[in-house]
């Protein structure tokens, strides 16, 4: 068979591949095994966030060599390359979870300058920790070459004692170990069969829920998010993906043309149906960023308000994603919303076909109790609610996934660090009635915006969690329940209300008004305004101190550059 002849005058690689001045990167090529056919083909970059730090990661080279078949057969040239992660689960509980959201920024840049220093022409990226998958699609979205995302599965679930569990499962143990009910050989006897395989955690934390957005927002093949991390089913995923590639390279399919006002708002929507991570509150606002489309945690969080909540996942619920995938995937998800009207069908996806042409033979499955149609939903408002008040002017976010009681009132009990707070708890220093206050932990007063995972998780463990709230500048992980407010801003580190909270004051929180307020008048928050002096972090040098001077507020993204509306020149237009 004849291979296709390619014309490379509007593709970035004739810049490295074209023409008698570029004999010299040519020969680079050649070094490394490519013929001259190969070199004449489009150049398909294949980024993953392959490392041995997690068991998020450590299945992602097997699939990249699966996408390069693809790409190959379907005649591309793939040239594969790796970027870092952080993954929160060992970043937790100490100063390393400052570098984790940092690190989405990092891997977006790492992916931009690879593809623009090599001058590739499309992008397969996979990633399989959580701010690993929105850095991907970020990248992908700035460059704005044909690209497909894949996720890279999720863990099997843990068995303990005939239960399935997770990781956080463990560390809500830490919290019933420190007040005293379970031994440590029970801990111990817990933290060796949590992590079963390979793969993010399994709950709908922020891996999961931004797969579930990977595919719901276009930018994912229909169903490719669903299969565990070891499971072979992921590797044809990863070949159709290589495949999907090119056939975006011929139709001229680029990621802006799929990430949309329109397919953001099908992404919120899946967030809040799902009970998700508040984490999308960050990442939807940065992709947004991206194609220079406004769109904020108040958008997200008003379009959460008025999706109902119908799939019953875990930390919220009791399933985790393999029971998804087990009763058909995301699709089954994306149908249950489409048939409701909740999302936008029209939307173009990288199949080059609609959102609505994706899912029109699937078949919602009625024998099942992980996932419930529109009409019986779990609770007709999303997972994830947006808070405003005198204390967030400029909003915040609490998940309201499987919680009783929606309003909390409450006296401040005020902590300058996530350390403090965590030891604070590990003492039992705390009662009945407190609402734990972790401020100068926001992106840039941390910096970093920690998650607070080991310190809601202990005081789930000990049998506080309906006792007692908790409000941040800082983040929580998707895996967090309780009455926990984040991304409360302006954060603590600039000055916002939360920074001049002092211990007794009366908070009063509700989420279903969508409120959040400190029981003070303006004159009051005046007067501690003035008395109030900025803090300095202990970073002062570094990426941290670097993202600390460039990172914008938390209900934009906290993203560090102008993005898309800024632009003079798209990287595919080169």
């Amino acid at each position: 068979m004849t291979a296709k002849r390619w014309d490379k005058s509007n593709l970035p690689s004739r810049h490295v591949t074209v023409g008698p001045d570029r004999a010299p990167h040519r020969s680079y090529y050649y070094a490394m095994g490519l013929t001259q056919e190969e070199i004449d083909q489009p150049f398909v970059g294949v980024a993953t966030c392959w490392n041995e730090a997690a068991p998020c990661n450590i299945a992602l080279s097997r699939q990249a060599q699966s996408v390069k078949k693809g790409v190959t057969e379907a005649g591309g040239t793939p040239r594969e390359f790796t970027t870092i992660t952080v993954t929160d689960g060992i970043a937790m509980g100490h100063q390393g979870m400052k570098s984790s959201l940092v690190s989405r920024e990092v891997i977006a840049d790492s992916v931009e300058l690879t593809m623009r220093g090599h001058s590739y022409d499309a992008l397969v990226g996979l990633a399989g920790c959580d701010k690993s998958l929105p850095g991907m699609m970020m990248a992908m979205v700035r460059l704005n070459v044909p690209a497909v995302f894949m996720y890279g599965g999720s863990i099997l679930p843990g068995k303990f004692r005939g239960r399935d569990v997770t990781v956080v499962d463990v560390f809500e143990a830490v919290g019933q170990h420190a007040a005293g009910n379970m031994s440590d050989a029970d801990l111990h006897e817990l933290e060796c069969v949590a992590c079963p395989s390979a793969g993010a955690c399994g709950g709908q934390f922020t891996a999961n829920t931004m797969a579930t957005v990977s595919e719901a927002i276009g930018l994912a093949l229909p169903g490719s998010a669903g299969a565990p991390a070891p499971y072979e089913e992921r590797d044809r995923w990863a070949v159709e993906s290589g495949r999907a590639v090119m056939k975006l390279i011929e139709a001229r399919i680029r990621p802006r043309d799929i990430v949309t006002l329109k397919s953001l708002e099908n992404a919120a929507v899946v967030v809040g149906a799902t009970g998700g991570s508040t984490n999308a509150a960050l990442h939807l606002p940065a992709l947004a960023h991206e194609a220079g489309i406004r769109f904020t945690l108040d958008d997200v969080a008003a379009i959460m308000r008025r999706t109902p909540y119908i799939a019953d996942l875990k930390p919220g619920g009791k399933y985790v994603a393999f029971d998804v995938h087990r009763i058909g995937g995301i699709p089954v998800i994306i149908k249950s919303l489409l048939d409701a009207g909740l999302l936008h069908g029209d939307c173009l996806t990288v199949t080059g076909k609609t959102l609505a042409e994706n899912h029109k033979d699937v078949v919602f499955p009625t024998d099942q109790d992980v996932v419930y149609p529109v009409s019986r939903a779990l609770s007709p408002t999303g997972g994830v609610v947006g808070l405003h008040g005198n204390l967030a002017p400029d909003g915040a976010v609490v998940k309201v996934a499987g919680m009783k009681e929606r309003r909390f009132e409450g006296t401040a009990l005020c902590f300058d660090s996530e350390e403090e707070a965590f030891a604070a708890v590990q003492a039992r220093a705390y009662k009945a009635g407190d609402i734990i206050v972790i401020r100068y932990e926001g992106p840039r007063g941390g910096p970093g915006m920690r998650e607070m995972l080991s310190t809601t998780s202990a005081i789930y463990g000990q049998g506080m969690g309906e006792s007692v709230a908790l409000i941040t500048d800082g983040r929580f992980s998707g895996g967090t329940r309780g009455f926990c407010v984040g991304h409360v801003g302006p954060e603590a580190a600039v000055g916002g209300p939360i920074a001049l909270l002092r211990n007794g004051d009366r908070i009063i929180i509700d989420a279903t008004a969508g409120t959040i307020d400190v029981a003070l008048s303006e004159a009051e928050l005046a007067a501690r305004r003035v008395a109030w002096t900025p803090r300095q972090t202990g970073y002062q040098s570094g990426a941290l101190w670097r993202y600390a001077q460039n990172v914008g507020p938390a209900h934009l993204g906290a993203v560090t550059h102008p993005g898309g509306a800024a632009e003079t020149h798209v990287y595919a237009d080169i």
